[in-house]
């Protein structure tokens, strides 16, 4: 009886070290990909005067798939410790305070240029 004890014992205890180190690795790998997400998400710096675009997330009935949901050009008027920002509407003249995280910067004077065409030719029937 008391060899059949300790084999159980033994067994429990292995078993309490793999539960222990996949704990363990589980809060590696969580921490991990924490430190990754972190550095792939980009700060936006927003400065008095700069124009932005806002992210209109209302929900509407009738809200077209292709229609872009960000209103604006808006122009930064303060901004507030903590990511909260006031902007003005440049037809309105309207002020608005909002979270940081809902704009984007607009940029303005962009030009297209001459859109060309390249023709694919497929190899089986390039010979």
């Amino acid at each position: 009886m008391s060899e059949a004890e300790l084999h159980r014992k033994l067994q429990l205890q292995e078993l309490e070290e793999i539960r222990s180190d996949a704990y363990e690795n589980a809060s590696i790998y969580k921490a991990r990909t924490r430190a990754w997400h972190d550095n792939m998400i980009s700060r936006r710096v927003f400065q008095v005067g700069e124009k932005v675009l806002l992210f209109q997330n209302r929900l509407r009935l009738f809200s077209g798939k292709l229609r872009s949901r960000w209103m604006g050009p808006y122009e930064v008027v303060h901004v507030f410790p903590y990511g909260a920002i006031e902007i003005k509407c440049l037809k309105s003249g309207k002020v608005l305070k909002v979270n940081g995280q809902r704009l984007k910067h607009y940029h303005e004077g962009i030009e297209m240029g001459e859109v060309g065409t390249l023709h694919l030719v497929d190899p089986i029937y390039a010979n």
